[in-house]
């Protein structure tokens, strides 16, 4: 019998079992929302990034049945014959939205985030990372086959002086999340535009977990800083507070003609099913018309850090909905996240590599649709864990 060329991959699950890192996905019935069933087990959700809590909103839903009349699968790529007018009309509301001059949508955020950076620099080019970026910022960087710089978190005088000392690049391009998605900080965007500026450099921002979120308008943490107007490649994703599915890019029409030239992701996929742009659609109104959603998460939010500080936790330089509360090992974010699902909250394990070795947290994702009991029984029960751990 010839040799399983797979049998290597037993031992390393076991290995990953042993470290407390082997990942098993949970099956949801019903909607996503504040309450969800999970393997069965009803928990309050403070899991999901639903900020706004869209996801399973009965506008949403109506304007994606509506939608079905156009068909479900969009049957080929955009450039081909999948690009429906429903995906024209929501780049149209994403660019008005946005306030650019057109806007490109992707099947996903990380589609979004690969395919924009690998259009925009190559070989012999420099490519600049916050060393906190997301996957998909890492991966398109690395995909790009540019030289990868790295400079730490938030730290811009560093990046300066990689800026400084690095010439001879064709093209040069900073990269980096708005709002961090483990750690709930928010990028230096002010320091980030001037040193762009400075060494002619270009600028992506990733807004992912900031739009609809962040901003007067709900824009994200560029309009919040003041600087939008500044950052020439914006992407969001629709996926999140957004509660629909996929990713987009805003800026000049230059940049998207460019974009729809060079992104391999965009050029080479199905286009998303018209239903979701219809969707998305709904979601872009209510964010417009419901900034009360925007305001009462953020105010939960600032109050939930402030409780769980006094309770003594560990929450690193968090500003936003996302609250990672540090325990360290991976083992031990396991074990409290079990404890609170026994105590009907649903709060995830976060551990490496999605997070450094030593800084496994659970992350608290607070959505709008969380009831003040809801959060009180979550401030209670870490309340009762910190007089065991802390």
């Amino acid at each position: 019998m010839a040799k399983d060329p797979l049998a290597w991959i037993d031992a390393e699950l076991a290995e990953l079992e042993q470290a407390g890192l082997r990942r098993r996905r949970r099956v949801r019935q019903g909607p996503q929302g504040p309450v969800v069933v999970l393997d069965g087990r009803e928990l309050v959700n403070f899991g999901s990034n639903d900020y706004l809590g869209l996801a399973g909103d009965e506008r949403l839903k109506a304007a994606g049945a509506a939608a079905l009349q156009e068909g479900w699968g969009a049957g080929a790529s955009p450039l081909i014959c999948g690009y429906n007018r429903l995906h024209q009309q929501l780049e149209t509301r994403l660019a008005d939205f946005e306030g650019t001059e057109a806007a490109l949508v992707f099947g996903s955020g990380f589609a979004a985030n690969m395919g924009t950076i690998a259009a925009l620099v190559g070989p012999g080019d420099g490519v600049y990372l916050d060393a906190k970026n997301h996957a998909s910022l890492w991966d398109g960087a690395r995909l790009s086959r540019a030289d990868v710089r790295v400079y730490d978190h938030g730290d811009y005088r560093q990046l300066e002086r990689l800026l400084d000392r690095a010439g001879g690049y064709r093209r040069r391009l900073i990269v980096t999340d708005s709002l961090f998605s483990m750690d709930g900080d928010l990028a230096p965007l002010a320091e980030l535009v001037e040193l762009a500026h400075r060494y002619d450099a270009m600028l992506l921002v990733d807004e992912a977990h900031a739009t609809g979120v962040f901003g007067t308008l709900g824009r994200g943490v560029a309009e919040h800083l003041g600087v939008e107007k500044e950052i020439p490649v914006r992407i969001g994703t629709l996926s999140k507070a957004l509660g629909s599915v996929g990713g987009f890019v805003v800026g000049s029409r230059r940049l998207i003609d460019w974009l729809v030239q060079r992104a391999r992701p965009y050029l080479f996929s199905t286009a998303p099913p018209p239903a979701m742009a219809a969707a998305a659609m709904a979601a872009l109104q209510i964010v417009q018309q419901e900034p009360l959603r925007r305001r009462r998460l953020l105010e939960s939010a600032e109050y939930v850090r402030a409780e769980l500080r006094r309770q003594g936790w560990t929450l690193g330089p968090s500003v936003s909905q996302i609250i990672p509360v540090v325990v360290g090992r991976a083992e031990l974010a396991l074990a409290v996240s079990a404890w609170l699902a026994e105590r009907g909250l649903f709060v995830p394990p976060i551990r490496p590599p999605a997070v450094p070795e030593g800084q496994a947290c659970l992350r608290i994702s607070l959505c709008a649709g969380h009831r003040p009991s809801m959060i009180d029984a979550l401030l209670s029960a870490f309340g009762q864990l910190a007089k065991t751990f802390l």
